[in-house]
Order: C-alpha cells, then structure tokens, then sequence
C-alpha cells in the first residue's frame, strides 16, 4: 500500500482498493492533503504552548518524525544580531553519534541553505560527501532503500534565521517535492513563534535592565545626610531638590510651619555651585518692620538714630553664596519692591545711600502662608510672587506621611538618647500606637520636641507610652483629653507595663514578678483581671529578645 494512505480513513481505503487507478490517486492526494494540515494545525499549537523556543522545538520534531518516517531531523535558528546559534535541536540520532558529530558533518549543507534562502534535497545520502562517514566503503554498493536529505530555510520575509532539515527513506521524486513544500510551511509557521519569542525576549530584557536600572537609581539615589523619610512624598521632595539644586533658580518652599523647610534649603544649597561659600538664613518675621530693610540690605554711617557706622546687609554679606529668606509671606510692602529688584536686576542699595550696589546671591524662600490668598487682599505683590515662584518645591504635612513617623522617632530616641547618655533600644507597642494616632499639627518639629522629653523621662531600655506628652492622649484634632477617671488610667498603665515587661521577658510571668517588685500570686491575678494571653509573648520571644 502506498506509505501515503498507511493512516487514511477506511473510506479512503476501499476507494484505493478500486480498480481505477485515477480514483485511488485522487484518494490517496487527498489523504496526504488531510494529514499534512492535521500535522500543521498540530504544530501551531505546539508553538502557542510556550515562550520557550527550545520546549516547542522538541515537540515539533517528534510530530515530523511521525508524519513523515523521520529517521532523523534538526532545527537550527540563529541571533538576529550576531548571527550565532541559538537553537540547535537533534531527533532520532543513536546512541553512537553525538549531537556535536551530526552538526560537525552537516553544518555544511545547513549553512549553504541559510546563507543561499534556497532549500536543498539530497536524494541519497550514502552517494554525498558529507554522510559517507556513516557507511562502510565495502557497503556502499549493497543493494539498500536510498535515504534522502531534505534541508529548507527558516524565514522570515528576507531574513533567514536558521534551517529545518530531516532525513527519510526516499521514495519517489514526486513524494519528495510535496515534502519539501510541506518543509517550507512547517518552517514558516517556526519562524513566525521564533521571531515572536525573540521579540518578546529582547522586550522583557529590556523591561529588566531598565527596572534594574531604576531600583539601583532608588537604592543609590539623592537624600540630604540629614533628612530622614523614603515615603513616596519625601522622594518626590528629594528629586526636586536634585533637580534644582545645580542651577542658578529662585526656589520658593512651601509647608506648614516645623516640616523642614530650612533642611530642605541647606540641602538644594550643599548640592550647588555655591556649596563653598557661605548659607546665610534670615527669619523675616523675626525682626520688627523698621530694622528688616537694614538688615536686608545694610545702612550708611548716620542714615538714622543710632546708624553710629556702617554696616553691611545680610546680601552682601551672602554674596557669592546663598540666602534663605524663611516665612517670605511677613516682609511689608515697601522691602518687597527693594526684593523684586534684586531678583531682577541683582543690585541693591543700602539704607542712606543712593550708590547701587552688585550682588551675586541665589535666593531660597520659604513661607507657610496662603501667598495667592495675600495676593488677592493686597499684601503680597504679585510680582514678586512670580519671581519667587519659579521652583516651587512643596514638603507634606507629617500627618500626609506617615510612614515616615516611625523612622524620624527611632532618629530622634538615637540623637537624644546619645546626648542624654542613655541606653534605649526600642520603643515599645504601646507608644508606636500613640504616635501613630496622633494627628501632628506641630509636625517633625513636635515630633523632636515629644522625642526628647521622652529620652529624658525614660530610666530604662524601652520608651514606653507614659514617657510621652499628655498632648498625644487626645484622640482627635478638636484638642479634648480622653475621658475616664484616675483609676481607669492606673489600670491601663498597669495593663501596658505589665504587657511590655511580659513582651520583654518572652512571657516569663515570674521575672515579670521581680523585675516590677509584686508576688507572682498577685501576678498571676493581675494577668487573670487584665485577660492577658501570655502565651502570645512565648511565641514571640525570639523576635523580641533580638530587638
């Protein structure tokens, strides 16, 4: 029977048992066309299976081996770049020849067909040079069934990217073409899933080169020494800072009052050109209206009562350098024209003198005032608001961060805790839950402030709850203590020892007992009164003994 109908229908077969010759081939062609589209449909599918090429290389190839009596086959794609193997995948090779001899003899033949685009068929392999290894001269005569070669290229377009060969029994001319052309949509359909994974993989290559390249930028990126935050709102502050901080811009920061303004100033000043010269920090609401503009811009001997010399202005003096201008918002009106020109123009003239004067100062302002509601009413030129407003760089609330808190706390224990000559370690559940209730209205600056009076109050090695201000009992912004009476409040600082020594000790009740100068029967009740489950401290004791 023809090898073609081996797997054909039995409707098939009995019309190839006919007589008629012309039917049986036209049944036969048929059957061929049917098993060559079921062979083709199965290896999409193969390919859709996985982004690996080399796990849809192998299956292809035993689905070949199948369809057409493949004794042996290869697969061979190459970089689109450098043009170097990337798959070099082998079927059916005995245990006696490597998969490095086969390509050793065939990578001839291989490359001729991917360098030409052109498929190549060698009808007998025991008759071409590059498979004579395989037979023994006094059998190349023997009476044998002939085994053809059949190499065709991968493409894509113009582009080969490799090369689809097998070997099989050959049979007729005919036979052979019809498999060369079934070859050609076999290698297509590869070429199409191999330029797809290797797009995709050079995709994904990039993706993480670049997430690599921005997680090194994050880990290594700029944080001032002395400001402590990595909450997505300090980082944003930190870029600004990075991003001004080598030019010659006016940079205005806003914030509420106690967030940092002057750190985030001495940061942009550090990072620039002028980082060797002087800082100069000038508090505009700390001095009374009628020294500001002296102070500001200096005065001539005799210019009023008292002028007894000459004196040089805060700008002067800062030349060079770099001024920060805090709480901006209070300077009056007539200091805020004499500001505007020297913004504009750097020039400025002292208090009893007509002699303008050049100055080189980078002008760093700060407020915490609503400067567009000043500008409506009047009290704030607009002018000058533009000029200042050029970098505008603003710093949340401490309430709008709070992941920040409880690293600016441990900063805080450490810093005080080292000037006080005390050994705190921790701070313990209780304490973290009221500072992370509390509200801040002060922010950073109360946080400090509550930090050191902490330290101070502290006599052992964990900050508890009740070394903390009676300011963060309140429970809201409206400002009222909690309520309940004397005794309720023993009881809970009672229940917060008692949890934080246990916490300590890993649950043990009796050291509990003696570190707090009570019976262990009273202990026993105080635990049983409380409802406290000790053996959430046992199970946590390595945790906390490592703190």
């Amino acid at each position: 029977m023809n090898p073609a109908l081996e797997n054909c229908p039995r409707a098939c077969q009995r019309v190839a048992g006919r007589d008629d010759a012309l039917e049986s081939v036209a049944a036969g062609d048929s059957c061929r066309v049917i098993q060559d589209l079921s062979l083709l449909l199965e290896i999409s599918r193969t390919m859709e299976s996985s982004l690996e090429l080399g796990d849809i290389i192998r299956p292809t190839l035993r689905k070949m081996a199948t369809s057409f009596g493949m004794t042996r086959g290869a697969i061979t794609l190459v970089n689109r770049r450098d043009r170097q193997v990337v798959v070099a995948e082998t079927f059916g090779l005995p245990r006696a020849e490597s998969s490095a001899d086969y390509w050793q003899h065939a990578r001839p033949l291989l490359d001729q067909v991917v360098l030409s685009g052109q498929a190549l068929v060698v009808t007998d392999i025991a008759k071409d040079e590059h498979f004579r290894h395989r037979f023994a001269p006094e059998s190349r005569d023997a009476v044998y069934d002939p085994t053809a070669f059949l190499c065709v290229p991968i493409k894509l377009g113009e582009e080969t990217m490799g090369a689809l060969s097998l070997e099989r029994c050959a049979r007729t001319d005919t036979s052979l073409a019809a498999d060369v052309r079934l070859l050609t949509l076999i290698a297509h359909i590869v070429a199409q899933a191999a330029h797809l994974r290797q797009t995709t993989q050079e995709k994904l290559n990039a993706l993480r080169q670049e997430n690599e390249r921005l997680q090194h930028q994050i880990a290594k990126g700029f944080r001032p020494d002395d400001m402590v935050g990595n909450s997505n709102a300090m980082r944003s502050v930190y870029l600004h800072i990075e991003q001004v901080a080598p030019s010659e811009t006016t940079v205005l920061i806003r914030g509420e009052s106690g967030v940092g303004k002057e750190l985030v100033a001495r940061a942009v000043h550090h990072q620039s050109r002028r980082a060797n010269h002087v800082f100069l920090k000038f508090n505009c609401a700390a001095l009374p209206e009628s020294i500001i503009e002296s102070e500001l811009f200096g005065h001539e001997k005799g210019a009023f009562t008292g002028a007894i010399s000459m004196r040089q202005g805060r700008f002067e003096v800062a030349d060079q350098g770099t001024i920060f201008l805090d709480e901006i918002g209070d300077l009056t009106p007539p200091t805020q024209v004499k500001l505007l020109r020297i913004l504009q123009e750097r020039e400025f003239e002292r208090v009893g003198s007509n002699v303008p004067r050049k100055c080189d100062v980078r002008v760093i302002a700060a407020t915490s005032r609503n400067l567009e509601a000043m500008m409506e009413t009047g009290k704030f030129r607009q002018d000058l608001y533009y000029r200042l407003n050029v970098f505008p760089v603003y710093i949340p609330p401490l309430r709008e961060r709070k992941a920040d808190l409880l690293q600016l706390a441990d900063y805080f224990l450490e810093k005080y805790a080292v000037r006080a000559g005390k050994s705190i370690r921790r701070i313990s559940t209780a304490a973290i839950d009221m500072l992370m209730a509390y509200h801040w209205p002060g922010n950073v600056r109360e946080l400090e402030n509550c930090m050191e009076r902490a330290v101070l109050l502290c006599s052992g090695d964990s900050l508890e709850a009740h070394h903390l201000p009676p300011t963060l009992q309140m429970p809201g912004r409206d400002g009222k203590p909690p309520g309940g009476t004397l005794a309720s409040a023993l009881r809970g600082l009672e229940h917060e020892m008692l949890c934080a020594e246990l916490k300590r000790t890993g649950g043990n009740m009796a050291e509990v007992a003696r570190t707090l100068g009570i019976t262990e029967r009273i202990m026993g009740l105080r635990v049983k009164e409380y409802r406290i489950d000790v053996r959430r401290f046992k199970k946590t004791s390595a945790a906390t003994s490592s703190v």
